[in-house]
């Protein structure tokens, strides 16, 4: 029923945006920007796992009013480190019941929050730099924060704000977006849209965002970063293709080390137990 619903969804957005694209691509880009930025899962049937109701639930407003939901789990030691957790598109943070009870167990204290327009959270659409703006307003609001570990888009928006916190001292990019040009080729062939009007797709998202679509990319923001990087990848991620990580390998950059898998794909791999441990591992080690 899922994907009967998908393909009629596809379908819709196919002809409407290349219908519109015909009289005005501009219109069209922009319509297709707003669809871009929409996750498409359903919020009303989320159950929080058990470790959630032992959580401090938190609230701040991020800009446009949208209310932004989360939890943390204080530590009983006094000096105890802030590690944040920021799940990707179309997800949310119960998926990551298993770091917190890992990371709890090393001493951590915990946060996470769920993007706008995600899980808990309010609003209607994400983009990198809302998300990152919400990093960055966590880090103000709740403290310094000693490491983050991010996935997909989540992976992308954490960079961006690696860039600007400085006294970040580790960072986890799990099957990051990488390259938001390639999430916009796969948006364009997913839903079936004429590659016409791709270059003004390309516009509104510079003028909407201040930047050009280069700027959205993991690996040059990477070359930014000052804390130390565990980048997590599989091979057969075909969703933030791994094609796009061999370039970052080959930098060589001393502060950056990758853990490729093979297998699992883009959702798995931040389920599988030895890419947890490796993960809580990272973090705890001195």
């Amino acid at each position: 029923m899922r994907n009967l619903k998908q393909r009629i969804a596809i379908k819709y957005y196919k002809t409407k945006l290349n219908t519109i694209a015909l009289v005005s691509p501009r219109l069209a880009a922009e319509k297709a920007l707003d669809l871009f930025c929409t996750p498409f899962g359903k919020r009303n049937k989320l159950h929080a796992p058990p470790v959630f109701h032992h959580a401090e639930k938190l609230s701040f407003e991020l800009k446009d009013s949208i209310i932004i939901n989360g939890w943390r789990w204080k530590s009983d030691r006094s000096d105890a480190k802030k590690i944040l957790i920021a799940h990707g598109f179309n997800s949310n943070s119960y998926k990551f019941e298993k770091y917190v009870l890992h990371l709890q167990t090393e001493g951590f204290e915990v946060l996470a929050f769920d993007a706008p327009a995600h899980g808990m959270s309010e609003g209607k659409r994400v983009n990198a730099l809302l998300y990152r703006d919400m990093i960055l307003e966590i880090e103000k609001k709740y403290g310094q924060l000693f490491g983050i570990m991010a996935h997909s888009l989540g992976g992308l928006s954490a960079a961006l704000a690696a860039e600007k916190i400085k006294t970040l001292e580790k960072l986890v990019l799990i099957a990051p977006a990488t390259e938001t040009y390639r999430a916009v080729d796969n948006f364009f062939t997913l839903i079936q849209l004429n590659h016409s009007f791709k270059k003004e797709f390309e516009e509104v998202l510079m003028e909407f965002a201040g930047y050009p679509i280069s700027y959205f990319s993991v690996s040059r923001a990477i070359t930014n970063i000052t804390a130390n990087t565990l980048w997590l990848h599989d091979t057969e991620d075909f969703t933030c293709s791994f094609e796009d990580v061999l370039p970052v390998q080959k930098m060589n950059l001393p502060s950056l080390q990758f853990y490729i898998t093979n297998g699992l794909g883009h959702s798995r791999i931040y389920k599988e137990n030895k890419v947890i441990k490796a993960i809580v591992s990272f973090f705890a080690l001195v």
